[in-house]
């Protein structure tokens, strides 16, 4: 390879040098990138075990805050997936939104100590006071019904309203 190099004109060592340089920045450049990335993805391993290993030092702590708030829950309040849709229903016909109402299945996640029931209502073509009434009447009923998620779009006709609500309720398990 030497002799190849020494054997040819200037300008031609001149450019295969200068090929080799830009092929070795190409490369240095490649990896200092390759070597940020893996950086940032270390760092943010080490800050999301960091956050996972306070969570777990203070796991007891927590469940003893969870068993605290579990013990001042009025049990015959509690709802369970059927009652949910029921009570969700009957705010609905409560506040004049009943006919507008869709509404999927609950789903239920267990935990230890309670179930938690999820259920994803939408209001389709609603005026804004029944809405809003029916806002109210569902906020009124915490800690047991708990809005998650609420969203409000305008109809096609820019009058009325299409709402998603996405609530929970707890069941204190027996």
């Amino acid at each position: 390879m030497r002799t190849f190099f020494l054997t040819r004109q200037f300008r031609e060592k001149v450019l295969l040098a200068a090929f080799i340089i830009i092929g070795a920045a190409i490369w240095a450049m490649s990896v200092a990138e390759r070597g940020g990335v893996a950086w940032r993805e270390y760092r943010a391993t080490t800050i999301e075990l960091d956050d996972q290993q306070q969570w777990l030092e203070r796991s007891a702590e927590i469940q003893a805050a969870a068993a605290e708030a579990v013990a001042h829950l009025d049990s015959s309040r509690t709802y369970n997936g059927v009652r949910l849709s029921a009570e969700l229903n009957a705010i609905a016909n409560t506040t004049g939104l009943g006919a507008h109402a869709v509404s999927d299945s609950p789903r239920t996640e267990l935990t230890p100590q309670f179930a938690v029931h999820t259920l994803q209502l939408r209001l389709n073509r609603v005026e804004w006071e029944p809405l809003r009434r029916f806002y109210n009447e569902l906020a009124q009923r915490a800690p047991y019904i708990n809005i998650e998620q609420f969203s409000i779009n305008a109809d096609r006709n820019g009058v009325q309203l299409n709402a998603s609500i996405r609530v929970s309720s707890v069941e204190i398990a027996r």
